[in-house]
């Protein structure tokens, strides 16, 4: 069934193109790819992301906290770049623009959970702890993608590269893969003081 993609605040969506409009920011931005493009630049699939927070309870589910907006940067008939914003005190800003190997790799996910039997609505979950990013698939497909949180239904797909011992673009349950990644990102252990 078919992603239901949620719309981007206007203001970030308007940096982005003001950005996407002004030869100094595409002229000096460190993406190789949006620099060299021919033809218009358009950008589109508004992806919120999130920051992923682990359970503070055990067997408790995590909690996401809204950090951005992330645009693929269309050139002609391919993405050339993802163009990003964050929210600041005075409203959604440009933040950069980047390309690599998670842009092909979201592309891909968002083609694979388009396949999948349920709608969804699609997010990116950071986990920074682990430089891991996934295509976190909230069950809720009409919520406020400003304010949802996971839910035991929610799917989550590893972008590549995933951390060792994740498969990238294999579909996970969120309740599955959320406590692998908050024993991750755990302190270790103390192992007592010193004699």
């Amino acid at each position: 069934m078919p992603l239901l993609v949620p719309p981007a605040p206007s203001p970030a969506l308007l940096s982005v193109l003001a950005a996407l409009s002004s030869p100094t920011a595409v002229r000096e931005a460190r993406t190789p790819a949006l620099r060299t493009a021919q033809g218009p630049l358009d950008a589109e699939h508004p992806l919120p992301v999130h920051l992923f927070v682990p359970a503070t309870v055990p067997g408790g589910l995590p909690q996401a906290r809204l950090t951005g907006w992330r645009f693929h940067i269309r050139a002609g008939a391919g993405v050339a770049a993802a163009g990003e914003t964050v929210l600041t005190p005075d409203g959604w800003v440009f933040s950069r623009f980047s390309e690599g190997p998670f842009l092909a790799s979201t592309e891909r996910a968002l083609r694979q959970a388009d396949t999948l039997p349920n709608t969804y609505q699609p997010h990116l979950l950071s986990v920074p702890g682990l430089y891991m990013l996934a295509l976190w698939l909230h069950c809720r497909p009409r919520a406020d993608a400003a304010t949802a949180q996971p839910d035991p239904s929610d799917l989550l797909v590893p972008l590549a590269p995933a951390p060792p011992g994740i498969t990238s673009h294999r579909v996970h349950r969120l309740v599955d893969l959320a406590p692998v990644l908050s024993v991750r990102l755990a302190p270790p252990p103390l192992l007592g003081s010193p004699a």
